[in-house]
């Protein structure tokens, strides 16, 4: 019964987590600026996931061309990025500002590249990894200078406020899955079991994220930078 109760749970992970940063919300919802793009994130993610979730329960009452939720891993995916690029450009600090704008063109040019002459965008059949690992790699290089400019400031609340604990959760989501994301589609082809696994895992630290920024909606902000 717990194990069943479980295996739900985690088959549900990429919705039920994003409900707790939104309660949270209901509470605290006078945010930061900067937090802004971040629940933005919050309710696009939640419908994205919550519709990729029914139409795998109900697909057989759908047309052939509407039975998998691939293509919507690839809309949020883009959604991700858009929305951390514009928190990490939100937070102003005064160290990589020129690397936090190239970032978001080095995105865009490669998905025009890719999914313009080596991918279809809204393929059915699999998930594009290289898009999935291509935006890890990249909120990994912000969360990464996050942390460098921080050193530099040698801030004193490094370790506390609303910006630390969103990229802390980012940076575990992004570094947990960044290798799932680049072999899930030759995982899937040959190991199908081992595929379903380690997509767990994803969904595990996706719980983690969500935790991590429903803490930041409870954090103090004070000397933080503020957009």
């Amino acid at each position: 019964m717990i194990k069943k109760i479980v295996i739900e749970a985690l088959n549900w992970a990429e919705v039920w987590p994003l409900l707790i940063p939104l309660f949270v919300l209901l509470f605290r919802h006078k945010q930061p600026t900067f937090l802004k793009p971040v629940i933005v994130y919050l309710w696009l993610a939640l419908v994205l996931n919550f519709s990729g979730d029914i139409i795998i329960i109900l697909k057989r009452h759908f047309p052939n061309w509407q039975q998998s939720n691939t293509p919507l891993y690839n809309i949020h995916s883009v959604i991700r990025f858009t929305c951390f690029s514009y928190f990490f450009i939100t937070i102003k600090q005064p160290y990589f500002k020129t690397l936090k704008l190239i970032l978001p063109l080095i995105s865009l040019l490669f998905i025009l590249i890719y999914f313009t002459f080596f991918a279809d965008f809204f393929n059915p059949n699999n998930l594009s990894g290289a898009l999935l690992s291509v935006e890890a790699y990249l909120l990994l290089v912000y969360c990464l200078q996050y942390y460098l400019a921080q050193l530099r400031q040698e801030d004193d609340v490094l370790t506390t406020g609303s910006v630390f604990w969103v990229v802390t959760g980012l940076s575990v989501y992004v570094v947990v899955n960044f290798f799932i994301f680049l072999f899930y589609v030759p995982m899937i082809k040959q190991n199908t079991v081992l595929a379903i696994n380690m997509w767990n895992v994803h969904n595990i630290a996706y719980i983690f994220l969500c935790l991590f920024i429903a803490k930041a909606f409870y954090a103090t902000d004070r000397n933080q930078f503020r957009g």
